[in-house]
């Protein structure tokens, strides 16, 4: 069965735009230093979908991005504890929705983000996942 989750990135470190730059082949999803972000990576299988969500500025999911590599020893450091993802992006949504947004609907009390912001690779509920693009009116493609 296929999982959704959500991507946290500080825009002015690596935006969604810098994301769509690389194409096809995506990019490695390093630097994650926390183990619940790491063990959520460790489950996540190719082709599963996550929302890109701009953290500190803007603080609102941008897109959507697809993992295209499975968990693999992280680039970015020696240390074997480390693992990370590839994703690629995919679609831009038409209209971006930010935490407050997801804060003030109540479908969405029971979402990681709502709850634990500051967890930077997160699952998300199949239900959250369809309203999330409700909200965002949908998507656009690249």
């Amino acid at each position: 069965m296929m999982a959704y989750w959500l991507f946290k990135s500080e825009p002015d470190v690596f935006s969604f735009d810098d994301l769509i730059s690389k194409g096809e082949k995506g990019e490695e999803w390093d630097g994650v230093r926390n183990y619940q972000a790491r063990n959520n990576m460790r489950a996540m299988q190719i082709g599963e979908r996550g929302f890109f969500y701009h953290s500190n500025i803007g603080k609102e999911v941008v897109g959507i991005c697809e993992v295209v590599a499975l968990a693999h020893p992280d680039s970015s450091t020696e240390d074997p504890r480390w693992e990370c993802v590839d994703i690629k992006a995919v679609a831009r949504v038409k209209s971006p929705v930010s935490l407050d947004d997801a804060k003030a609907e109540e479908r969405l009390s029971k979402m990681v983000l709502v709850n634990n912001s500051r967890l930077s690779v997160q699952p998300v509920a199949d239900d959250e996942w369809d309203v999330i693009l409700q909200l965002a009116g949908g998507t656009e493609k690249l």
